[in-house]
């Protein structure tokens, strides 16, 4: 038999769900069935991520605004507030399809209002991270590769050959990265490295963006090509 030892290992069969540890701990699913009890429609959690990923992404900007008072705690204050926000557009993305489907909400339109709001919450939080940074434009760049990273996934499926959320920059890894670098910031803001930190942070997620964006590219041909 051929084989080719130094070929790429083959990567994990697609899936139709994002895989979260959470969604299968006790804690995630008593609220979720407390959400669908209320009810909250998976719909309207949807859209509160991006009100979050907004309020985050202004927290990071304002640490740079130039018409604020520079205070340390003040700014420490904003960081920490932007890195929890972050992390409740992630509790929302959990929620909206826990909701959605163990909680019997979803709807024919569900599919748009769980990608699209995803990207402008990328954007608000990754654009904002740049302002923080000092260097706006890294951070539209990594919205950009955000974006990019998501369609190449999305397009695989619309091709036929099936999502595949690998990283190693997916969004819940990129929103991990945001979440460290906002409280190393935080701390950072003593000794003025904060920024460093920012554009460090940012540099990283386009780095593992690019490779992600090409390991999903080459694995949707792959599998088109091998059907």
């Amino acid at each position: 038999m051929n084989t080719d030892e130094t070929s790429e290992p083959t990567p994990p069969p697609p899936i139709s769900r994002r895989p979260i540890k959470a969604r299968d701990s006790r804690w995630a699913a008593k609220i979720a069935a407390t959400l669908a009890r209320v009810p909250v429609k998976p719909n309207t959690i949807s859209i509160f991520s991006v009100v979050f990923a907004a309020i985050a992404g202004a927290c990071f900007a304002a640490t740079a605004c130039p018409c604020r008072s520079p205070s340390t705690i003040a700014t420490a204050v904003l960081f920490i507030c932007g890195a929890a926000c972050v992390q409740l557009r992630l509790l929302c993305n959990l929620f909206d399809g826990m909701v959605a489907v163990e909680g019997g909400f979803k709807t024919k339109s569900g599919e748009v209002f769980n990608e699209l709001p995803d990207r402008f919450a990328d954007a608000f939080i990754l654009i904002g991270l740049g302002y923080a940074s000092s260097n706006a434009t890294l951070g539209c760049i990594a919205a950009v590769l955000a974006v990019i990273t998501a369609y190449v996934r999305a397009l695989g499926a619309s091709a036929g050959a099936g999502q595949n959320f690998m990283g190693p920059m997916a969004k819940q890894h990129r929103m991990a990265v945001v979440t460290i670098a906002a409280i190393l910031c935080a701390l950072a803001l003593f000794w003025s490295w904060h920024a460093q930190i920012a554009t460090v942070a940012l540099g990283i997620m386009i780095a593992g963006m690019l490779v992600t964006i090409a390991r999903r590219a080459r694995w949707v041909i792959r599998t088109l090509e091998n059907k």
